[in-house]
């Protein structure tokens, strides 16, 4: 059977319209997860036991299970647990919020140990106290040498938020599932729908590339 290809019937507004979407979870993700994954970094290091147990296994859990079963039990699981009813988009950020942090935890936890003591020592010095040292000393090192994991988790993120098309929020992914089912053309369409994620990816890939190089150059 001879198949003919027709991208005229693949119409750009709905995917569009679900780029959106998966670029507003993208970003509000790793709004959650550059922020809050230092924190959860800095919890993960505490030298009392009982402080760092329970985060550890958090960051575990969310780096040892598939993200498709995180987003999923927190749509269903959820709601029906603690009686909290949040709208679509919000729990789908919530979803992928939680996953980047826990990664994003791991990759501050070693900019963090990569400090130079000699800095810290100079805040003491300087009289700072430790939430002091750590927004002002800690976090500014520990930030820029992550910024290529960040970058890299973030892409990632982005990627993965095509799983929430699972339970129904309209992005990209759902958009494409759509207009395949509606046009009979899921060749065109997914095809179509993979050269948009790989428009976006891409660039960030390369700039994450550029950063890399640049620091080694710099250490060299």
């Amino acid at each position: 059977m001879e198949y003919t290809f027709d991208f005229n019937a693949v119409s750009l507004a709905p995917l569009l319209k679900g780029l959106w979407v998966s670029l507003e979870l993208t970003v509000a993700a790793n709004v959650i997860g550059i922020v809050f994954g230092f924190g959860l970094a800095l919890l993960i290091m505490s030298p009392f036991k009982l402080v760092r147990l329970p985060f550890m296994l958090f960051v575990e859990f969310f780096r040892c299970t598939p993200a498709i079963v995180q987003i999923v039990w927190i749509f269903y699981c959820v709601p029906m647990l603690f009686d909290v009813f949040l709208d679509p988009i919000t729990m789908g950020v919530l979803a992928l919020g939680l996953n980047l942090m826990a990664f994003n935890a791991e990759a501050y936890r070693a900019s963090i140990q990569a400090v130079p003591k000699e800095q810290i020592d100079a805040g003491i010095a300087l009289g700072l106290t430790p939430v002091q040292r750590i927004l002002h000393i800690v976090f500014p090192t520990a930030f820029r040498a992550s910024v290529p994991v960040l970058l890299t988790n973030g892409i990632v993120i982005f990627q993965q938020s095509a799983l929430v098309a699972i339970v129904a929020i309209q992005d990209l992914m759902y958009q494409g599932k759509s207009l395949a089912t509606e046009t009979y053309r899921p060749i065109e369409t997914f095809t179509v729908v993979a050269l948009i994620y790989f428009a976006v990816s891409f660039p960030v890939t390369q700039i994450v590339g550029l950063l890399e190089r640049r620091r080694q150059l710099l250490v060299s």
